[in-house]
This record gives structure tokens, sequence and C-alpha cells, in this order.
């Protein structure tokens, strides 16, 4: 059985009542459907998420102003999903996931590499977004007088872990229904939040935090665009690869960047006001952001509150599940999709119940993971923007799983690039968030070093994303044209541009 058939567990369309049949292979022409528009519900559910009023205290935390924080904020929300939406054009040239879409870059063995990047990316996305539900669903269990404890905790672990992997399991079809579910449901709840919390704003203290620097800003935006856009361009063809080849690129941009972006932006102008009005809020969200946001509310709002505020990390954490069992079968193993979206649950409970019992901190964890793994996921991603613009054709949806195809083995110039834009993305970041990361900033000692104004701006996100969309742009031009030039398989096993 070949790599193309081998995660795929049975045949014909599916309902959203039925366990998907695809795995990574590609879709078939009778299986696309839908339009662009159809993108609103998967990442508008997605982004739709209380979690994202936190960021508005996160924000404060680097020192800068109300304005300038909002100003920065929405920078980084928009231009990082519009990375998003640009790469969800792959979807639709080459009906199949993005890990193996990035195959065309990297080499058809090659691209196991960022397959395992995104593995993990996705992985840890999956755990601090459910691990967010359980510490909500816990917090308002105790606040109701309802119990105490680790018991909260561990009911909620298994319940929204339980939910999490049976959708993904099911896949597609499912996902696309529940998103369209959950969008009405948390938009409703939101919007009575926004009404009931409004009284808890004080507009006077807008004037109240003093200007930051421009380092500050820019690592606010580069914070921001890391929590964001950055950590869903690694899965983002995933849901475009069923569109038909009719669908049109700049619907699929736009729809994608507006649905994921709109929700966000005002949420967390909104979390800025809060927290901008209530110091302790401010502080509390950095170990429980969910109950922070909640202790404004009254009590009896608590309730529907908790469901959508869990529910809707739920949706990213069940499109991440299912993203992750298709980066895991893009690296070569042979499972079906099912079992590898189980696997996946297994190691998020994992993690859920480490972070839950013995981190003493969420945001330190989280922060550590976005910006350490967001440096070679942000080369990844200016790599591969660089490469959809470039392409002028669809993927050859045969040699996409042949290393002596045209896209070959491995890409020598691939990795240069990518290795290149770590490197110097690593050397640009301080992670104080964790001390086994203290290794990195190691290339600041000219602009101020890891005490110096600089340090805080997280440019090392922002430079790996640079270099590699620039690397590609300016070395791999010409392997693409070869690429769309040859009309027979290639003979070679590995590329040599």
């Amino acid at each position: 059985m070949n790599e193309r058939n081998a995660s795929r567990e049975g045949t014909g369309k599916a309902s959203a009542l039925s366990v998907e049949a695809q795995g990574i292979d590609t879709i078939a022409e009778s299986e696309r459907k839908g339009k662009p528009s159809s993108l609103f519900w998967p990442w508008f559910s997605a982004n739709i998420s209380v979690l994202a009023m936190s960021y508005g205290a996160w924000a404060l935390g680097f020192g800068i102003s109300f304005w300038q924080a909002t100003l920065t904020t929405i920078a980084g929300v928009v231009i990082s999903f519009l990375l998003v939406g640009i790469i969800s054009i792959a979807g639709k040239r080459g009906n199949a996931p993005t890990m193996v879409l990035t195959r065309a870059i990297f080499g058809v063995e090659g691209a196991k590499v960022p397959a395992a990047m995104s593995w993990i990316a996705t992985l840890g996305w999956e755990i601090s977004l459910t691990t967010t539900a359980v510490l909500a669903s816990s917090s308002t269990v105790e606040k109701l007088g309802w119990g105490s404890g680790s018991g909260p905790k561990i009911i909620s672990t298994l319940v929204i872990t339980g939910l999490v992997v049976v959708a993904g399991i099911y896949g597609y079809d499912l996902i696309m229904r529940l998103q369209q579910v959950i969008t009405i449901v948390t938009a409703i709840v939101i919007a009575g939040f926004f009404i009931i919390g409004w009284g808890n704003i004080d507009f006077s203290a807008i004037s109240s935090a003093q200007s930051g620097s421009l380092p500050a800003m820019l690592g606010c935006c580069f914070f921001v665009m890391t929590g964001f856009g950055l950590g869903w361009v690694n899965i983002a063809a995933d849901y475009s690869r069923y569109l038909p080849h009719s669908a049109s690129n700049t619907g699929i941009v736009v729809w994608t960047t507006f649905s994921a972006s709109i929700a966000n932006i005002f949420l967390i102008v909104y979390g800025l006001l809060l927290a901008i009005s209530n110091g302790a809020l401010s502080e509390n969200v950095g170990n429980d952001p969910i109950g922070a946001m909640a202790s404004v509310l009254p009590t009896w709002y608590l309730i529907p509150f908790t469901i959508v505020s869990v529910l809707g990390l739920m949706s990213g954490a069940i499109m991440d599940n299912y993203s992750n069992g298709l980066a895991l079968l893009s690296f070569g193993i042979r499972l079906p999709r099912t079992l590898a979206a189980a696997t996946t649950a297994v190691l998020t409970v994992i993690g859920v119940v480490y972070v839950t019992f013995f981190s003493s901190t969420f945001i330190g964890p989280f922060q550590g993971f976005l910006i350490t793994l967001g440096v070679p996921m942000a080369a990844w991603a200016g790599m591969f923007v660089a490469d959809v613009l470039l392409r002028r054709k669809d993927y050859d949806t045969t040699d996409l799983y042949r290393p002596e195809g045209r896209y070959g083995s491995w890409s020598i110039t691939a990795f240069a690039i990518l290795a290149i834009a770590t490197f110097l993305g690593w050397g640009l970041v301080v992670n104080s968030a964790a001390s086994w990361l203290n290794w990195q900033g190691y290339l600041l000692g000219p602009i101020g070093g890891k005490d110096g104004t600089w340090a805080a701006a997280n440019l090392g996100v922002i430079v790996a994303l640079v270099v590699g969309f620039l690397g590609t742009l300016l070395f791999q031009k010409a392997s693409i044209r070869r690429q769309e030039g040859i009309r027979e398989p290639a003979k070679s096993t590995k590329t040599t541009d």
C-alpha cells in the first residue's frame, strides 16, 4: 500500500456524522466542494475564543499605552492572518494537507522536518487551548460552590479532551458543521459579556498608561503575530484543500484573513479596556486567563460564559487535533487518520495534566513555547508564502508523493534558508519565560544585549519570517520554474538547487 492510500479509511462522500475517509491523499475532483466564503465558519469559530481578551492584559505588560497596544495588536492580528490566507491558496492548488504541499519546497523526504515541527506546534497549541478550557471550567465550578481541589480539574480534563478527540476523529465534515454552531452560540453569549462587563470599564484610566518605546511596541506586535496567525500558518491549507479549482484566490485570502481577524480585534480591544481599568484582573490573567476575565461577571452569567469560553477554546483545539494527525501522517507514520488523532489526544492529556497540576503559571510555559518554536515556524511560513507567490501552476499531485519525482527527495537550498533564518531568529529573541531557554538572544550584543531596549521586541520572529521569505524569492525561483516546466516525472532523487 503506498503513502497516498495508507491513511485512507474508506471511499465515498462523507456526511457530518460519518468518519472522514481522507487521510493525506489528494482530494478527488468529485469530493471538492464549497466556495471561499465557506472558510468563514472554521476560521471565525476558532478565533472567537475568550482567550483573545487576555492578550489585552498581556499587551499592556510590554509597558506601552492603551492606544499603542490597540494599534500594535490589530496590526499583529491582521498581518499574521494575511499570511494564513496566502498559504490557504496552496490548499486549493494541490488539494492536499499543508505538510504534504510543503514537499514542493523541501523535497518529499525533506518535508518530514517541517512536518515534525508542525506536529509539535499543533500539539503545543492543542495542549494550551485545552488547558485553558480546563482551567476555565474548573474555576467556574469552584466559584459556584460545586466542588474544589483536583476533582473539578480532573473531570474537566476528561470531558473536554474527550469531546476534542471525538470531533478530530470524525474529521472535516463534522468539524465544519460544529464550527457553525459554535460560532453562533459563542457570538451571542460574548455579546452579552460585552454588555454586562461594560460597567467595569473606567474610560478615564485609558490615559493612565504611559507611552512605551518603539521596541516595546514591536515586541507586542510580534508577540501577537506569534500567538495568532503564526500559530495557524502550518495548517492553513488543511481547510482549503476541499475547495474546487474554480475558487477565487483573492476570495480565499480575503475570507480567511477577515474571518480569523475580526473577532480577535474586538476581543483584544475589549480585553485592553478591562485590563487597564482593573489592575487585579490584569495581574491574574497570567495564571487563569478565562477565570480572570470572568471575575467581572455576576454569578448568574458564569455558566453561559464558561460554556462559550470552553466551546471557543475547544474549536481551536479540535482544528489542531485534526491537523496534528495529518502532520503525523505527512511525517511518514503509517496509521489510519483516526488513530493518529487518538494518539494526539493521549499526548494532550499528558500535557494538560502537567500544565494544570505541576506548572506554577500558565503564561510562562506558553510564551516560552510560542517564541522558541515560533521562530522556525515563522521562517517556514515566509518560505511557503514566497513559494505560493512564485508558482504559476498547480502542484503535481502525483509527484508530491514520489521522492523520484519533480520535487526530489531533499532540497539543500531550502534547508540552508531555514537554518540561517532560525539561527538569526533565535539569536534575536530573549526567552525569560522559561529558564531552560536562556541560551537564546546570543546576537543581541550590538543592540544593547539581553537587558537592552530591543531585547523585549522579539525581533527574531519577524527576522526569521523575512529571511525565509526573501531567501525563497532569491534562491528558489529557478528551481520552481524547473519544477513547473517538467512534463514527465524527474528521475533524480535529490534536488541540487
